[in-house]
C-alpha cells in the first residue's frame, strides 16, 4: 500500500461575491414551470458540460438540456416510483433507486440498464456514485446502507447501524473513502469504507432530510426539521452553527459553484440563500407549492426547484458580455503557461496504439519522509523547524497520536530540542480547535520530564508562561460563568415581575366585573315606589 502524506485539516472555504446577493439572484429570470408526472423528489445537474438536468418524478427520469432547457430524453425503465437520480462525475452514467427495492445504473446516451443491484428489502431513497466512479452507495427504508461494486455487481460494504429510514446521503469529493447518510432516527453517520464501520455519529433533534459536505471535507451541513446545522467533522462532529430561518421542514440543500453560498429549500414554499462566511440569510424567494428539491448548475446559469405539486421551476440567468469574456479569457490557452503545455493530456488513444504506463511520483514534505521511515522524533523536529502553519503542526501531532508514537517523538530530548515544542504549546493551547490535543501533549511532556524541567532556566520560563496562560483562560471561564449566572437571575426576575403584573391586571378585571354584577342585582331587587 502506498504511503499517504499527512492531510492537514482545513476550514470551510468561502468566497466573497463582488455583486450583492440580492442583485445577483434577482438576475435569474421569471421561472418556466414544467408539469411532471408526480412529485419532483430529486433534481441534479450533470457535472460535465453542457450540464444537463435530471428530474426524478414518479416512475421516470427526465433529462433536460443544459443549453435550451428542453426535454431531451426520458428513462422509463421503472415499475414503481423512482428516487434520487444522480449523475456520475463524467456525466455518462446515471444511478437511481425505486420503490421495488432496486438500485439501477443507466447509460445516459442509450438509456440502457447497465447494472441492477438487488439486496435491499424496502424502497431505496438514496443513491450516489462514489468518487472512484466504480462504486455506488445506497440507503434504504430497511435501515441499511450498502456500497456496490459496479464491475462485479456485488456489495462490498453493508451496515444496519441506523434504526429508521435512511433518506439522505452525500459523498466527500476530497476523501474517496468517506460518505455520509442521514436517517429518520435523528442521526447522521459518516462511514469509512476502509474500516467497514461508522467513523462518526452525529445526533440531531429531528429526522434528517438532507446532508451536504462543504468544500474542504471538514464541515457537514445537515437539514433536520426547520433548521440547517453545520458540524465540524475534523473535531468529531462538533456543532458549529444553526440556521433556523425556515418555518417548516427543510427538504433539500445545494451549493453554488464557489462553495460560498448554501441554498436550502423547505416545505414553507421558500428557497433561502445563506452566506457560509457569516452564516446569515442573504436572499429568499417564494414558490407556489412546498419545495422538495433544489439544484443549481455548475456554471450558475440555471436554478431548478422541484415541488410537491408535480411542477418544477426552471430559472435562467442571462450572462453579460463582460462576464462571458472573462470566462473565455480564463479558458483561452496562453502560450508559455502550464495549461498550454498540458493540452491534450486527457486525450485517449486508439485501441491499437502503444500505451506506455507512466506513474508520476508525488514529492513528500520533509516531515512525511520521516514519518514514512517511522522516525517520529525527526518528523516532529522537521515540522517545527520551518515556521509552518499551526494547523499543519497539529495535524502531525494528531497523526502521531493515531500511530501511538507521541511518546516516542517527545522522549530523549534536551532543553534545546524541547524548547520549540513548549513554545508552540504555550502559544496555541488556548486555541479552541487545538486545546484538547495540546493538553494531551503537555501531559506527556510532564510525565517524561517532570523531574528535570526545573534544571533549565529557559524551560522553567516557558512552563511559567504556559501556567499563566492556563490561569488566565480559567479565570476568563470563571468570569463568564458568573456573568451567565447574573444574566439568568435578571431573566428570572423579569419573568416573575411580568407574571405579577399579569396577575394584578387579572385581579382588577375580576373585581370590576363582580362590582358591576352586584349593582345589577341590587337594582333588580329594590322595589320601585310611587310618588
Amino acid at each position: 500500500m502506498d504511503f499517504k502524506p499527512t492531510a492537514a485539516m482545513r476550514n470551510v472555504r468561502t468566497v466573497k461575491r463582488g455583486l450583492p446577493d440580492a442583485g445577483y439572484w434577482k438576475k435569474f429570470e421569471s421561472p418556466v414551470l414544467v408539469k411532471e408526472y408526480g412529485m419532483v423528489t430529486s433534481l441534479e445537474f450533470s457535472p460535465a458540460k453542457p450540464h444537463d438536468l435530471v428530474v426524478t418524478a414518479s416512475t421516470r427520469l427526465q433529462l433536460y438540456s443544459g443549453r435550451t432547457g428542453q426535454l431531451k430524453k426520458s428513462i422509463t425503465r421503472f415499475n414503481s416510483p423512482a428516487h434520487s437520480g444522480s449523475f456520475r462525475s463524467d456525466g455518462k452514467l446515471l444511478v437511481a433507486g425505486d420503490e421495488s427495492n432496486l438500485v439501477q445504473v443507466f447509460d445516459v446516451n442509450s438509456r440502457a440498464i447497465l447494472r441492477t443491484f438487488k439486496g435491499h428489502t424496502d424502497p431505496v431513497h438514496v443513491t450516489r456514485f462514489m468518487p472512484s466512479r466504480t462504486q455506488v452507495f445506497s440507503g434504504s427504508d430497511d435501515t441499511t446502507v450498502r456500497v456496490w461494486d459496479i464491475p462485479s455487481q456485488s456489495p462490498v460494504f453493508t451496515s444496519d447501524e441506523h434504526t429508521d429510514y435512511v433518506r439522505s446521503g452525500c459523498i466527500f469529493a476530497e476523501n474517496p473513502s468517506l460518505f455520509a447518510t442521514g436517517s429518520y432516527d435523528h442521526t447522521v453517520r459518516i462511514w469509512d469504507t476502509r474500516a467497514s464501520s461508522c467513523a462518526i455519529k452525529i445526533n440531531v433533534d429531528d429526522p434528517v432530510e438532507a446532508v451536504l459536505s462543504l468544500p474542504g471535507a471538514s464541515v457537514l451541513a445537515v437539514a433536520n426539521g426547520p433548521s440547517v446545522q453545520m458540524f465540524d467533522i475534523s473535531m468529531g462532529g462538533r456543532p458549529l452553527f444553526s440556521m433556523g430561518n425556515h418555518e417548516k421542514t427543510v427538504t433539500s440543500l445545494c451549493l453554488d459553484s464557489n462553495g460560498g453560498r448554501l441554498l436550502a429549500g423547505s416545505l414553507d414554499h421558500h428557497v433561502k440563500v445563506y452566506d457560509l462566511q457569516t452564516y446569515k440569510m442573504t436572499y429568499s424567494s417564494n414558490y407556489p407549492a412546498p419545495v422538495l428539491s433544489v439544484a443549481l448548475s455548475p456554471d450558475e446559469t440555471m436554478l431548478a426547484v422541484g415541488m410537491t405539486s408535480g411542477v418544477f421551476s426552471l430559472r435562467r440567468r442571462n450572462v453579460s458580455a463582460k462576464e462571458q469574456a472573462q470566462v473565455e479569457a480564463k479558458e483561452h490557452l496562453v502560450y508559455g503557461t502550464r495549461a498550454y503545455f498540458m493540452r491534450g493530456a486527457s486525450h485517449k488513444g486508439a485501441d491499437d496504439d502503444l500505451r506506455i504506463e507512466y506513474k508520476r511520483s508525488k514529492s513528500l514534505a520533509d516531515y512525511d519522509k520521516f514519518l514514512r521511515k517511522f522516525e517520529y522524533s525527526r518528523a516532529l523536529d522537521a515540522v517545527l523547524a520551518n515556521n509552518r502553519a499551526g494547523m499543519t503542526i497539529v495535524s502531525l501531532l494528531q497523526e502521531l497520536v493515531h500511530r501511538d508514537g507521541l511518546g516516542a517523538a517527545l522522549s530523549g530530548r534536551d532543553e534545546l530540542s524541547l524548547d520549540p515544542i513548549l513554545r508552540f504549546v504555550a502559544k496555541y493551547i488556548s486555541h479552541p480547535r487545538y486545546t484538547q490535543l495540546l493538553i494531551r501533549v503537555s501531559n506527556v511532556i510532564l510525565d517524561i520530564y517532570g523531574d528535570l524541567l526545573h534544571d533549565s532556566t529557559r524551560t522553567s520560563e516557558l512552563l511559567l508562561r504556559l501556567r499563566n496562560k492556563i490561569r488566565n483562560e480559567l479565570r476568563m471561564h470563571q468570569d463568564l460563568t458568573l456573568l451567565l449566572g447574573s444574566m439568568d437571575m435578571l431573566m428570572s426576575a423579569c419573568e416573575i415581575s411580568h407574571l405579577k403584573t399579569s396577575n394584578v391586571s387579572e385581579d382588577e378585571h375580576v373585581s370590576a366585573n363582580a362590582t358591576a354584577t352586584a349593582k345589577v342585582a341590587i337594582s333588580s331587587v329594590t322595589p320601585s315606589t310611587d310618588k
